[in-house]
């Protein structure tokens, strides 16, 4: 199994309604290596960056009338930035600025409604965070499945290349 550093940064993803760049498959393949590349710009070596599998997943919570959702996750390690509440942040900034980017308005919409794009923040190395815009590791992580499922699948080194 491969180790985990301890400035592992985990980000979920997850879509359920089409963006502009399709499908909320589409969606996800798309925001690959934007994502990739917001990450790279924290580094100064080689960013070792392990993709889950697409899941298509029951939508948990939120309005029961909702479309299936897709969800994978990414596990990044290599970069320089320490964990801390600061860069936690910032990076939370660039998650929902990119989420914008495909459409995503949180101002407008439903908790756990659907959604375009959705990139949570699960971890970042050892770091506990409690901050009004951020809780780190994620609070609800262990209890979703759509996350645990494709996170194991990086952590085990089986996810897609």
């Amino acid at each position: 199994m491969p180790s985990i550093d301890d400035a592992s940064v985990a980000v979920a993803l997850g879509a359920n309604r089409p963006s502009a760049a399709g499908s909320p498959r589409e969606t996800l393949v798309a925001v690959r290596p934007l994502l990739e590349d917001l990450l790279r710009v924290w580094s100064d070596q080689e960013l070792v960056c392990r993709w889950s599998s697409l899941h298509d997943t029951a939508p948990v919570g939120g309005p029961p009338d909702q479309p299936r959702y897709c969800n994978a996750v990414m596990l990044v390690e290599g970069l320089r930035a320490s964990p801390s509440e600061a860069s936690a942040l910032q990076l939370l900034d660039e998650l929902q600025r990119l989420e914008q980017q495909f459409g995503r308005d949180r101002s407008r919409e439903q908790l756990w409604g659907p959604r375009s794009l959705d990139l949570d923040l699960l971890f970042w190395g050892e770091l506990r965070l409690e901050h009004p815009r951020l809780q780190l590791p994620h609070p609800r992580l262990h209890l979703r499945r759509f996350v645990l499922a494709p996170l194991l699948e990086t952590m085990q080194g089986s996810a897609a290349p």
